[in-house]
């Protein structure tokens, strides 16, 4: 029968990690980035509606309900348009859309919530890599908040 060492094994495990993706996922030890991790997870979950096709923000917010029954949000290819979504004039949008309901009054999932996984498991898992990014996870816009809650959050770029 063949049997396996354990160095061979750990290169085996390491080429599957590899392989399906998890190299992109950062460690516990390794802080999560818009370059490192944020970016990747956007234009693989958004950028089908969020990508550089789409409008600006300005732009988005002139004919919302056109753009929106196009399945077209704004535009989120870039960290400073993302950015605008989380803390700038629209100020906690991406938490409010990606929201698991926990933080919600009626309970229910924001409205894009679903599209960060195919399953429960996966949109945990980035929903969790969202929140350590953005530091402070709280559903108030602009005007809501105060200057230690806006301070809270992190986004770091690099």
């Amino acid at each position: 029968m063949f049997a396996l060492r354990p160095f061979t094994l750990s290169i085996l495990a390491g080429f599957v990690a590899l392989s399906t993706g998890c190299a992109l996922t950062p460690t516990a030890s390794t802080q999560i980035t818009y370059e490192n991790t944020i970016r990747h997870l956007i234009e693989k979950q958004c950028f089908e509606c969020h990508g550089s096709k789409a409008p600006v923000m300005s732009e988005f917010k002139k004919d919302e309900k056109g753009y929106e029954a196009k399945d077209i949000g704004p535009r989120m290819d870039t960290y400073e348009h993302l950015i605008v979504m989380i803390n700038g004039s629209d100020t906690g949008a991406i938490m409010r859309r990606l929201d698991d309901g926990t933080h919600t009054k009626n309970g229910k999932p924001g409205n894009m919530y679903k599209n960060l996984g195919s399953n429960d498991t996966q949109r945990a898992a980035n929903l969790s890599l969202f929140k350590s990014w953005i530091g402070s996870w709280n559903l108030k816009r602009a005007k809501e908040m105060n200057d230690e809650e806006r301070k809270s959050i992190l986004i770091p770029r690099n």
